[in-house]
């Protein structure tokens, strides 16, 4: 235990790319199996697409709370192992699964209560709407009830990301998105399940992906201790965890908010609309999670970095991430305008889809390059606690920014599906706002604590 961690002492550009490479393909799994997900469900219908696309917003607000609570386990974990502090790792990790509990209890509670008046108000009153909620509730409610297994993969993953073991991450998020892939023609079209064996394919992955995480904890992860004997509750320590916990939980939840907004405006205009606004977030998942991936790997570098009191390895960190990340999203930029028409077909893509679509992937795209930028820093915000600029970011693109854009825009086309296209150009409004206020606050946070990090040769 007295060894350094290799997060202190491997060079820095191996060191991200050995952090972030199991990570960035255990999450292209990960978008790929969300995206087969979807083309398995356009094979039923079109509306039944579109109650998929409609679920997205509760699915996200479950992921939110998993992840955000993660983030601060994350955080306050590698900064505990860069001072040396093992008995707080400890205690750290027992207390973040405690509280990853308590969300998933919620989540239960949610899938018994709310998928019904949900669905209603967001599908409108065409002659499709009572399919759509049909089809969402049977898709729904599954996914909030079994949520045990969305719950324990992140908690249990986060452990091993916290620790430098990005490698087992790799292995249960693969090994639970492939299970979904093999379920899913199974269940909905050998089964007959419908939609509902595409919801009953992703919590079997998920658990399934949960039981591997918590086995390679137990059994490879030395650096932490999870015997639950004597455990308590202890609140200044769960008061830590939330503290970036909350806000980064609020962040993603912001998301979620704005999915149920857009769904709303683009309803006005048609069913379609929604379907192309859901296939987009499956389709964008795939350049965004590799950049997901990254940050999974970056923060507990510059937690740990920062415990350890090593400026120069932390800015090093951050300047490699922004580099990579700014080419990842150029290359989605330009795959989203080369082959809009060929990655819409993959959703079984009608008429009035593609004309909706292709134009939507293209407009939205010219805004990715911006957004390298927002979710580096961002990541950076919360590896150093401040989880709250994190959320200001967030809010500033998603609330003060998008919706509004995109609600005037609507308006300006009095809802005419002819020229939809305008609204899309809300996506690139928001990220140039969102950079404003994320270069804003790196300032800041660079002037009241990077700078002041003690430091020794990298």
């Amino acid at each position: 235990m007295e060894a350094e961690n290799k997060m202190g002492v491997m060079p820095v550009n191996k060191l991200l790319i050995t952090m972030a490479l199991p990570m960035i393909i255990s999450m292209l799994v990960q978008a790929l199996y969300n995206i087969v997900d979807s083309i398995f469900v356009a094979q039923i219908s079109e509306n039944a697409l579109t109650a998929v696309s409609i679920a997205f917003t509760m699915q996200n607000l479950m992921i939110a709370v998993a992840s955000g609570t993660g983030v601060g386990i994350n955080a306050l974990l590698s900064r505990s192992l860069g001072q040396k502090n093992y008995q707080l790792v400890n205690k750290t990790a027992l207390n973040g699964i405690f509280l990853e509990i308590i969300g998933c209890l919620i989540f239960v509670i949610l899938g018994f209560t709310v998928v019904t008046p949900f669905y209603i108000a967001q599908s409108g009153t065409g002659e499709n709407a009572a399919e759509i909620i049909r089809y969402g509730k049977d898709y729904l409610s599954v996914v909030l009830i079994m949520g045990i297994g969305i719950f324990a993969q992140n908690t249990f993953e986060r452990l091993l990301q916290s620790t430098g073991k990005t490698i087992f991450t790799m292995i249960t998020q693969g090994t639970g998105a492939i299970i979904n892939l093999i379920l899913d023609p199974i269940f909905i079209f050998v089964f007959k399940w419908g939609i509902a064996g595409a919801a009953w394919a992703t919590v079997t992955g998920q658990i399934i992906a949960a039981g591997m995480a918590m086995y390679f904890n137990i059994t490879r992860n030395n650096e932490i201790n999870l015997s639950p004997k004597g455990f308590r509750p202890q609140w200044h320590i769960i008061k830590m965890i939330l503290a970036v916990g909350i806000p980064s939980t609020i962040m993603v939840s912001i998301g979620s908010i704005m999915t149920f907004c857009m769904n709303k405006i683009l309803i006005a205009f048609s069913s379609t609309a929604v379907a192309v606004f859901g296939v987009y977030f499956k389709l964008n998942s795939f350049i965004f999670m590799p950049l997901f991936g990254m940050n999974n790997g970056l923060v507990p570098i510059i937690s740990y970095n920062y415990g350890a009191g090593k400026r120069d390895r932390m800015t090093k960190a951050i300047r490699l991430a922004i580099t990579y990340a700014f080419c990842i999203m150029c290359l989605g930029t330009l795959l989203f305008w080369i082959f809009p028409a060929q990655l819409l077909a993959f959703f079984n893509a009608s008429p009035d889809m593609l004309a909706i679509g292709i134009p939507a992937l293209r407009i939205i795209s010219l805004s990715f390059p911006i957004a390298a930028f927002c979710i580096i820093f961002s990541s950076v915000f919360q590896s150093l606690g401040n989880g709250v600029y994190s959320m200001i970011t967030s809010f500033a693109r998603q609330l003060i920014a998008l919706i509004p854009s995109a609600y005037l825009l609507a308006r300006s086309v009095n809802f005419d599906v002819a020229h939809i296209s305008r609204v899309w150009f809300s996506y690139d409004i928001a990220e140039v706002v969102s950079i404003c206020v994320s270069i804003i606050l790196f300032i800041r946070l660079y002037k009241t604590k990077i700078s002041r990090v003690g430091d020794e040769p990298v």
